[in-house]
């Protein structure tokens, strides 16, 4: 059997293949009102389109534990029982199709309040929806960002529960994975990074110390998700810096090593996104190796993702022993049936809906 299409179990789940999407915001949710963070049509048919083309776990996009966590304000949210209903829909059909549903829990940190990236994705005011952001420390991501509020101890510790009740309602609305986001410079990854966090407390500092919140989220989420269903924690592997400078690859090692202890079950590597004006050397897969040191060294399961196109690129990853999973982003956007198609080139099985036997 193809590697691509071999299920893979975390806990107690199964998923059904290694074809897996990872959170990609649509910043199409409503920036106000009662369904202000709430999916709707477009999310629905969005992630129901993948899950009908055979994509083994669909991982909803970054979804914001309080409305002050939102990227955008046309972020979704689950800081409320509206959006815990409209979420059942969604998780509901992913289901009915094979599909395992999974969701990204964030907060954007210093990186909120922004307006959507086809209108430029600069920051904005609350005439346009927006709000003060807050950070570890008051550092501004760039020149174009306003310099944020520096968390105090006490909103520390409300953000750490805000990420506990969001996980509570992502169980009650359907979901079977939760992906805790630590990637791409928002409020986790900026406590993690000597870059964005300048902080002399218990939260800066040492490793230790930088890492403290990241593990009390964690801890908090995991008391609450049940034993049997998967943790994920998604992080970006480096800063793209000089040595010294910000979070390392070395540093994702040593961290992911810990997480297991902590009840983490996958690490999602990614990298970048915590400093601005880096050169990132983008090509086909450049992001695998990063994946297969955490696999390989700090002996955790790990998925890749980053310019796998491919199917025989991502099966050749799994086979070479680099990663457990792969990550589709761009690439499901171009194609929601891409998992058919893999399983068709590679010689493997995957799930067709009866209204689509014909295209087999």
């Amino acid at each position: 059997m193809s590697a691509l299409f071999e299920p893979y179990t975390l806990r107690s789940l199964t998923i059904p293949n290694r074809v897996w999407m990872p959170p990609m915001c649509q910043y199409s949710a409503a920036p106000e009102g009662p369904l202000t963070g709430a999916p709707h049509d477009w999310h629905f048919q969005h992630y129901g389109a993948r899950a009908a083309g055979g994509t083994g776990l669909i991982i909803v996009e970054a979804t914001a534990v309080t409305p002050q966590g939102r990227i955008s304000p046309y972020d979704l949210g689950l800081w409320n029982d509206t959006q815990v209903e409209a979420f059942r829909r969604i998780t509901a059909f992913l289901k009915s199709q094979g599909t395992v549903p999974g969701i990204q829990l964030a907060h954007a940190g210093r990186k909120a309040s922004t307006d959507r990236p086809w209108k430029g994705g600069a920051p904005v005011g609350p005439d346009e929806h927006g709000w003060q952001p807050v950070a570890p420390s008051a550092i501004a991501f760039d020149e174009h960002h306003p310099v944020p509020d520096e968390l105090t101890a006490d909103g520390i510790r409300e953000i750490v529960g805000q990420f506990a009740d969001a996980a509570r309602r992502a169980l009650d609305a359907g979901f079977e994975a939760v992906e805790l986001h630590g990637a791409h410079g928002y409020l986790i990854g900026q406590f993690l990074s000597p870059h964005s966090n300048r902080r002399t407390d218990e939260y800066g500092g040492s490793f230790e110390n930088r890492t403290r919140f990241a593990r009390e989220v964690v801890d908090a989420v995991r008391a609450v998700w049940p034993d049997e269903l998967p943790l994920l924690f998604r992080i970006s592997a480096t800063d793209w810096l000089p040595d010294g400078e910000g979070w390392s690859a070395d540093d994702t090692v040593r961290f992911t090593a810990e997480l297991k202890n902590h009840g983490v079950d996958l690490v999602d590597v990614s990298t970048g996104g915590n400093a601005s004006g880096v050169r990132i050397p983008v090509g086909p897969g450049y992001q695998v190796p990063f994946a297969a040191r955490v696999r390989n060294e700090a002996k955790m399961p790990a998925a890749a993702v980053g310019l796998i196109t491919e199917p025989q690129q991502a099966e050749k990853i799994l086979v070479d022993g680099e990663a457990d999973a792969v990550l589709l982003g761009r690439e499901l956007l171009r194609d929601p049936s891409f998992a058919r198609h893999a399983a068709r080139e590679l010689g493997g099985e995957v799930h067709v809906p009866d209204q689509y036997h014909r295209s087999v």
